[in-house]
């Protein structure tokens, strides 16, 4: 069957390629405005970086759970500076889990490619893709990606996106086309954008806080209410075995009986989740090169005395998770990419001992580690049976968050 695969994979391509009547070099053909205006809009001091090319291609792909089995998955990958030639090449096959975090400026303009280069081990799928940046305000429909008023991207296709990036906050980005499929299959990633108060002069009196070269915000605070030391994104996904073995084998998706047995932090189950380098599949289980695709680890590390600032956001296909850490003082001062105030500038932030999502929700915590003693303490899932990879316990939706002394 995989041979048989391989085999329709190469003739739909030669045949798409042979089809149009075009070379395959040709296929790919990426947009980018340079920045050449004086405006410096980011406020970093350089006015001529203030646009960002950013290349995605969109496929399949396989990643291990943290007990070692191999799921068929879809999902993005980063091919930014890849020579339009080598797109297609570079990425069949090379889905990554999650899709690579995204981090911009406030004030930066950003030129998104998406390339959809098909599904090498499944050529009968022709699924098209498209990149929904949720909860961001979009300049005209077509940038949305919910394809009833936008454009999907047809395999052997690119389009480019762009976007006016004005607003500070936790954001997601993941496929919109047959949502619930190609999220539960893996289409989906991190996006945050820093405010323009981290680019504030040296010595701004901020309401009484003095900012300083160096220091970051969690938002346009005013008052450096949101001040943080470190940053860590942490997306809450989980997986169903039976859903993603029935994509590999044809079978008839299981919808109505969705159930995941791999809860996971940053496309990790515990223990994986505290390994700090990339993690290699085992694709060569179904006749594939083995390959890294599961690039973002979720350890926690900072120094005592540091504020952490958590940028926390859920795109699970099925149920609502809880997160919680105990013995380190926790504060939600963002929610859904936007500062906790009221219409009267009141703070509406407020402190707590865990925080719950629901898929498509973001909240930005801040640990204060000042009286916190030195150690390693774990943030967890208390839904109990997410701390599982499957049958395996002590595992899934957990990581550790160690404090190292100054």
């Amino acid at each position: 069957m995989t041979t048989l695969r391989k085999v329709m994979a190469a003739l739909l391509i030669f045949g798409v390629i042979a089809g149009l009547a075009i070379p395959l070099e040709a296929a790919v053909k990426t947009q980018y405005v340079p920045d050449t205006d004086p405006e410096d809009s980011d406020g970093d001091g350089d006015p001529f970086n203030d646009h960002v090319l950013i290349h995605m291609a969109a496929g399949d792909g396989f990643a291990n759970m943290a007990d070692g089995k191999l799921q068929y998955i879809f999902g993005f990958t980063d091919v930014t500076g890849v020579p339009d030639g080598m797109i297609i090449m570079h990425a069949m096959v090379g889905a990554d889990w999650p899709s690579p975090t995204i981090r911009l400026r406030e004030g930066q303009k950003l030129y998104l490619n998406l390339t959809n280069v098909g599904m090498m081990v499944r050529p009968d799928l022709f699924d098209p893709h498209t990149i929904h940046w949720h909860g961001f305000p979009q300049a005209a429909p077509i940038f949305d990606g919910v394809p009833d008023a936008s454009v999907s991207i047809n395999m052997g296709s690119t389009l480019t996106y762009y976007y006016n990036v004005v607003e500070p906050g936790t954001f997601i980005w993941h496929c919109h086309v047959e949502a619930t499929e190609h999220m539960q299959m893996g289409m989906l990633g991190q996006l945050y954008v820093e405010p323009r108060q981290n680019m504030l002069p040296d010595g701004t009196d901020l309401n009484g806080f003095t900012h300083h070269t160096g220091y970051k915000y969690a938002y346009n605070d005013g008052d450096g209410s949101t001040y943080y030391d470190v940053d860590y994104p942490i997306q809450i996904e989980s997986f169903d075995p039976a859903f993603h073995d029935a994509s590999l084998t044809v079978q008839p998706l299981p919808f109505a009986m969705m159930d995941d047995k791999y809860p996971m932090l940053n496309g990790r189950g515990y223990p994986d989740t505290t390994k700090p380098y990339p993690l290699m599949n085992t694709a060569s289980d179904e006749g594939w090169p083995d390959r890294e695709s599961q690039k973002i680890d979720a350890l926690i590390e900072a120094v005592q005395g540091q504020k952490v600032l958590l940028r926390i956001s859920s795109l699970s296909t099925t149920e609502n998770f809880t997160l919680t850490v105990a013995g380190i003082p926790m504060r939600v001062v963002g929610k859904g990419a936007r500062l906790l105030r009221g219409p009267n500038g009141e703070d509406l932030s407020y402190m707590t001992n865990s925080v719950t999502l629901g898929g498509g929700e973001a909240k930005d915590v801040i640990l204060d580690t000042t009286d916190v003693p030195v150690g390693t303490y774990v943030l967890y899932s208390t839904n109990l049976n997410a701390l599982s990879n499957n049958t395996e316990d002590f595992g899934g939706m957990m990581t550790e968050i160690v404090i190292s002394a100054p």
